[in-house]
């Protein structure tokens, strides 16, 4: 069956062709004979009861500096003219973001969209592994001063980091002789009103911080990103190194902890982060290692995903 698809996504000029797991899902996609259009968020609108996108027909290539061709804009009824929403921008997860999902939501029951919007803004990925503190490392999510200071004289050495952050941007460790403790708070409480997390860290963070995918709730395949020498952030938007490597036994008791939950919510395609056997992190949002994970392993995230997409069609 052809489907019709609208990829709400970053500009399709700016996609990596080598390691954008959004680019990844469009080429699989295309390559099962199904449409593609791509848009931006500010080009979603509601409006007497329609939900409605100005999307242009996009065909994706694995060419360098032209990842994708796109047409003319076209104002779709997303209801009416699409089967399958695909929700891929980036964070930041904020007020866009949660607004862009209560706008999909209105989709439910005639457009199947993924990851499913009512749970994508009530599962931010530092928050939902809130729900699994068996699993967690000691975690304090606080604005209180002196609840992060009673927290850092417990555990000592710690990790601070933005709320909503991504990509490693914003994450500090913060070690028991550190004397930026206090100007470090300063800076987070003058960026915005929200909280931070703070957790203990993780000494096992030397040897990688690994990303499992799950498809529909279960694991499909794991790489490890190895932070540079000196480096905390295992990122590899902040230099991390990707290898190879194979799903512990830990990995799967929090995947067959947390999996059934995530298929429920339908939450289709997930990056959880694990460093030794701690769960840091629940990407629900925008998560990415799909390239890297088939380039390592040879498995095929990008097809799975739309294998479950068809089931969930009745495919």
């Amino acid at each position: 069956m052809s489907l019709r698809i609208a990829v709400q996504t970053d500009p399709v000029s700016t996609f990596n062709i080598k390691g954008d797991t959004t680019f990844a899902l469009m080429e699989a996609a295309q390559a099962r004979g199904h449409s593609l259009w791509s848009y931006q968020p500010q080009h979603l609108s509601w409006n007497a009861g329609k939900v409605t996108a100005r999307a242009r027909p996009t065909t994706v290539q694995r060419v360098e500096g032209q990842p994708g061709i796109e047409g003319d804009r076209e104002t779709l009824d997303l209801a009416a003219d699409i089967d399958v929403v695909l929700m891929r921008q980036d964070p930041p997860f904020d007020m866009s973001y949660i607004t862009a999902c209560h706008i999909l939501e209105f989709l439910e029951g005639s457009t199947l969209v993924l990851n499913d919007p009512k749970w994508v803004r009530s599962n931010p990925e530092k928050i939902v592994p809130l729900e699994f503190p068996e699993l967690i490392p000691p975690t304090l999510i606080s604005r209180d001063e002196h609840a992060i200071r009673a927290f850092r004289q417990e555990y000592t050495d710690i990790i601070l980091k933005p709320l909503y952050g991504n990509g490693g941007v914003g994450v500090f460790r913060v070690k028991p002789d550190d004397s930026n403790f206090a100007s470090l708070l300063e800076m987070f409480f003058g960026m915005n009103r929200e909280p931070i997390i703070a957790q203990a860290f993780l000494p096992n963070v030397s040897q990688g911080d690994r990303r499992v995918i799950l498809i529909d709730g279960d694991p499909v395949g794991v790489i490890n990103r190895v932070p540079q020498p000196g480096e905390t952030r295992s990122n590899m938007h902040v230099g991390g190194k990707a290898e190879a490597a194979d799903l512990s036994a830990a990995d799967q008791h929090i995947c067959d902890t947390i999996g059934p939950i995530l298929k429920e919510r339908g939450l289709v395609l997930v990056g959880i982060d694990v460093i030794g056997d701690r769960l840091t992190e629940i990407n629900v949002t925008s998560p990415t290692g799909v390239q890297e994970l088939k380039r390592f392993s040879g498995v095929d995230a990008a097809a799975l995903f739309w294998d479950a997409v068809d089931r969930r069609l009745g495919g």
